[in-house]
């Protein structure tokens, strides 16, 4: 198992259910302080003797000011900010044809803008470390565009692989790491509305979560700036 730095601290949002709740609950179990950000904050039974490690946030993606009031919160129970895991998202299956700009908009903000202010906030605490960290969670979608109903998804997708390109490059010097982690079809509620394959034959969410761990925990000198997970044979995927 891989061990953090001695109190370290990530911020995932989105980490109610699904790949944000496994994620969570690994960088737990690997010895990280974690602040949950959760629309409607309940700690988790899984936390369940570590409390001391755990920090809850009303947090909601949509919410311009949300972010800052996220930071100031962890800076002041933890003292620092070592990672971030944006995690949650949104997808409206819709053709770039079918949709209408509230679509589109609704999905930027959630997969694109409120990451990006999200690093934001914590930019200064990720710089003092020397070894910030930033996962996006992507998806296969920002990679190619798989169907005529998952272009607009693909849209907000391909600008969230962009946005962790941009904080890699912005914060290189300062030793922030950035990683594009681009998953196919994960185990999910999401997930499950999407396709009629078997939750056992696509890829789990633990298994998500020990990659982010992992990349969380690489050196400075092993950046990884995108990382692609398929549970199904693609051309490049």
């Amino acid at each position: 198992m891989i061990k953090a730095p001695e109190g370290s601290v990530a911020l995932i949002s989105g980490a109610g259910r699904g790949i944000g709740r496994h994620v969570a609950l690994e960088l737990l179990d690997q010895g990280w302080s974690v602040s949950l950000g959760m629309r409607q904050p309940v700690l988790p039974d899984w936390t369940s003797g570590r409390e001391e490690r755990v920090h809850l946030m009303a947090y909601d993606a949509a919410d311009v000011t949300g972010e800052l009031r996220w930071v100031d919160a962890v800076l002041s129970r933890f003292g620092r900010i070592d990672a971030l895991v944006a995690n949650a998202g949104i997808m409206i299956p819709k053709t770039v044809i079918e949709a209408d700009d509230e679509d589109i908009d609704a999905m930027m903000a959630v997969n694109v803008k409120a990451p990006r202010r999200l690093a934001k906030a914590a930019w200064a605490a990720l710089c003092a470390t020397g070894r910030g960290r930033v996962i996006i969670l992507a998806s296969l979608s920002g990679k190619r565009v798989k169907s005529a109903g998952a272009g607009s998804y693909s849209l907000s997708k391909f600008a969230a692989v962009a946005l962790a390109h941009a904080i890699r490059q912005t914060g290189f010097e300062q030793g922030v790491r950035a990683t594009a982690v681009c998953p196919g079809f994960v185990a999910t509620d999401m997930a499950a509305a999407l396709t009629d394959r078997p939750a056992d034959r696509l890829t789990q969410p633990e298994d998500l979560a020990r990659i982010v761990a992992m990349l969380l925990a690489l050196p400075n000198e092993a950046s990884v700036a995108e990382f692609a997970v398929n549970c199904q044979l693609e051309e490049f995927f």
